[in-house]
């Protein structure tokens, strides 16, 4: 039992999970909030595997590895409304953008983007279309998309529990802190879950992923004091990208 009086899992919570980081047609409360980021990971499979269908088809119809990448990322958009997209390019903004705490923080609430946006947002699109096209070029579709998805939400569950939230208001204030208990269980979801589909590849995965959130949050912390909703979609995206480095490392 947890100490609100909630049992410490629960079947909702990935139909919750769905309904935060998703655009699938779902019902979600989001009555559970934090308490239901363990189930983030698994968010992310659905995700890939609606990218990876995709994928798969296109290079069935004889496609090149690149269109089939492209097409991929496209998906995944789609499937998430770009909204680690968009919060990738609001920390690019708001973190170089701004001198002060105050400023920063108004600069990533603004929804107009500025340059350092444009170019973090071309550099991220780029960088895994680059690596996934090798992967699929490899034959490589299911396991490094899966892996990536998942190791890369159990990051934000981790930076998310690490990293008071920043501002009293938003999305991550809402949804809640996870404690240390939810961390850890979103870490195994996920590690298990990238073990299944690469193997031992997930394991330098993991490590890039887990370099690559630490040095999210010593930023975030220095920048703004804590977590947003946009440090955990910046931080899903580099994460996804770090994973994407790893098992490309190995493929090749």
């Amino acid at each position: 039992m947890s100490k609100n009086g909630g049992t410490r899992l629960q079947a909702q919570d990935f139909i919750q999970a769905l309904g935060l980081l998703t655009r699938l047609p779902v019902s979600a409360t989001g009555e559970r909030g934090a308490k239901a980021a363990w189930a983030w990971p698994l968010a992310g499979v659905v995700i890939a595997l609606l990218a990876a269908l995709a994928g798969i088809i296109t290079l069935w119809l004889g496609l090149p590895a690149g269109f089939a990448a492209g097409l991929t990322i496209a998906v995944q958009i789609v499937a998430t409304g770009a909204m680690h997209e968009d919060g990738l390019t609001d920390c690019a903004d708001g973190f170089w953008g701004g001198w002060s705490l105050e400023e920063r923080l108004l600069i990533m609430k603004d929804s107009r983007v500025g340059t350092y946006g444009v170019l973090v947002l071309v550099l991220s699109v780029g960088l895994r279309w680059s690596l996934l096209s090798v992967l699929f070029a490899h034959g490589w579709v299911f396991a490094p998309l899966i892996a990536s998805a998942a190791l890369s939400r159990a990051a934000m569950v981790a930076v998310m529990g690490y990293l008071p939230a920043a501002r009293a208001e938003g999305l991550s204030a809402a949804t809640g802190q996870p404690d240390s208990e939810t961390v850890i269980m979103a870490g195994l979801t996920a590690l298990v879950t990238a073990l299944l589909v690469s193997g031992f590849s997930a394991i330098l995965a993991a490590l890039f992923v887990a370099a690559t959130a630490w040095l999210l949050a010593l930023l975030a912390r220095n920048k703004i004091g804590g977590q947003t909703g946009d440090v955990m979609g910046a931080c899903q995206q580099l994460c996804e990208i770090s994973a994407l480095m790893a098992l490309t490392i190995l493929a090749t």
